[in-house]
């Protein structure tokens, strides 16, 4: 079970990760375990989640049956994430996983908030997502009172949306023609 070691209070430094499942962040978290290991400091993987429509949205037509299910779904990506990164092995670092309710960037600031935490990010989405909405990395490097450490996209990232790119665009997935010529 995660978070299963004691809470060491407040004075403990954190390395606070953001999570959202994708192989950016999870390439994240395990720099983070790493990261909490060197130092002894508590893992704080963190997940944002924001109601349908965003909080103006949601003040203007509330539905707390809708808000508490979009909160469970988050606790639930969260939690899956962490099953993908650890498999359901301890980490060997102490861990408490937050869900925190705002947008990304500044609720991964608002957790990180003492002067030696870590904050660690993935990479922010692909060129068509970052056109569409702020990037997550560089919010936090701007506004965090705190060291981040932004990690790069993961070599399996680049491999599989190569391949995406290729089978969506129906053309051969396997090794260039111009390797299959070197083997003869």
């Amino acid at each position: 079970m995660y978070g299963n070691r004691r809470h060491r209070g407040g004075g403990t430094s954190r390395v606070v990760v953001g999570v959202s499942g994708s192989l950016g962040s999870l390439a994240a978290l395990h720099h983070g375990v790493a990261e909490a290991r060197r130092t002894g400091a508590e893992l704080v993987p963190a997940l944002a989640w924001e109601p349908p429509g965003g909080e103006l949205g949601y003040r203007r037509s509330p539905c707390p049956p809708l808000l508490t299910a979009v909160r469970e779904a988050a606790e639930q990506r969260l939690r899956d994430a962490l099953d993908a990164a650890f498999g359901g092995a301890d980490p060997g670092v102490v861990l408490r996983p937050v869900v925190i309710r705002g947008d990304t960037g500044p609720a991964l600031v608002h957790l990180a908030d003492r002067a030696d935490d870590l904050l660690v990010l993935g990479p922010s989405g692909g060129l068509l997502r970052r056109r569409f909405r702020r990037s997550v990395s560089a919010h936090c490097a701007r506004a965090a009172g705190c060291p981040v450490l932004t990690v790069p996209v993961p070599e399996l990232r680049s491999e599989l949306e190569t391949l995406e790119r290729r089978a969506r665009w129906h053309l051969p997935v396997g090794p260039a023609p111009e390797l299959l010529l070197m083997k003869r």
